[in-house]
């Protein structure tokens, strides 16, 4: 038996493996499935092995998987084409006959009505019908995905969303990647479902402010109309589609989706979640 973590080289993938091997997973015992295998050499140095594989080319996956592994299906990150390149995975761990095929899926499930949640909804369904034993990790925001990014913010000394007072109960990748670990190497989490997010929900007011702390700056929330921000996203260079996506983000966030906090990440992770404090201050010294 083996467990078996897809999108490897990804941001989440990487700590995933990293957590299984602080977990004292044997180190034979973890392997990665990555696209370039140049780009997984770290991940081979830290002991795991790697197989080469690509969500887009389904031959790739034959022989990827074998019985009675637990597989982690980290979803894609090309929103559009996730439909088809889970529906591989899931295939190919099928006829392999995995013991455990878990999910990187959305807060919220089946109740979260915005567009970037359609793609999973239709792999979680996907893995319904497939037979194979599952755990749904239902992942809410990483906290990641607004302190990658901070220049612009930093330069403008704002914060511009379309969320209004909504809040956010993200958590690091770190502490996801942590719950990952723990269902794919502990008992009875096969056909379950984690609604995952942080121990506390913010606002982008209070995200401001926390920068305003650090940096001694001032930094303000500018909540703007849906029809402004997606001119400013894709005047700034985003594709107008990904914008679009983004805009409807902030409409469920002013909507209160993002804000469930219901103890699981950190029950899973066997600590409490990364504060919105930590993770701002890794970026800014980034």
């Amino acid at each position: 038996m083996s467990i078996v973590v897809t999108g490897a080289t990804g941001h989440l993938g990487r700590l995933v493996v990293e957590a299984l091997l602080a977990a004292d997973v044997p180190a034979g015992g973890i392997t990665a499935v990555v696209r370039n295998e140049e780009k997984a050499a770290g991940l081979a140095a830290l002991g795991a092995e790697l197989r080469v594989a690509d969500y887009d080319r389904p031959e790739t996956l034959a022989g990827v998987f074998h019985a009675g592994d637990r597989v982690l299906l980290i979803s894609g990150s090309e929103v559009g084409r996730r439909v088809p390149q889970h529906t591989a995975v899931i295939e190919a761990a099928r006829a392999a006959g995995v013991a455990q095929l878990a999910y990187t899926g959305v807060l919220g499930g089946p109740e979260a009505d915005f567009e970037l949640a359609a793609e999973h909804q239709v792999t979680e369904r996907l893995i319904l019908e497939s037979g194979l034993p599952y755990t749904f990790l239902r992942n809410g925001w990483y906290t990641e995905n607004y302190t990658e990014n901070l220049a612009p913010v930093l330069e403008h000394g704002a914060v511009v969303a379309n969320a209004g007072e909504g809040r956010i109960a993200s958590a690091s990748r770190a502490d996801y990647a942590a719950a990952a670990a723990a269902v794919l190497t502990g008992d009875g989490h096969l056909n379950a479902v984690y609604e995952l997010s942080g121990d506390t929900a913010w606002s982008f007011a209070e995200y401001a402010a926390e920068l305003s702390r650090q940096t001694g700056r001032t930094i303000v929330y500018n909540d703007v109309p849906a029809e402004t921000r997606l001119e400013i996203l894709t005047g700034a260079g985003v594709p107008e589609p990904f914008a679009a996506i983004l805009v409807d983000v902030d409409r469920a966030t002013a909507r209160g989706l993002l804000a469930r906090t219901t103890g699981d990440l950190a029950r899973l992770a066997g600590r409490p979640t990364t504060p919105l404090a930590d993770t701002v201050a890794e970026a800014l010294k980034a």
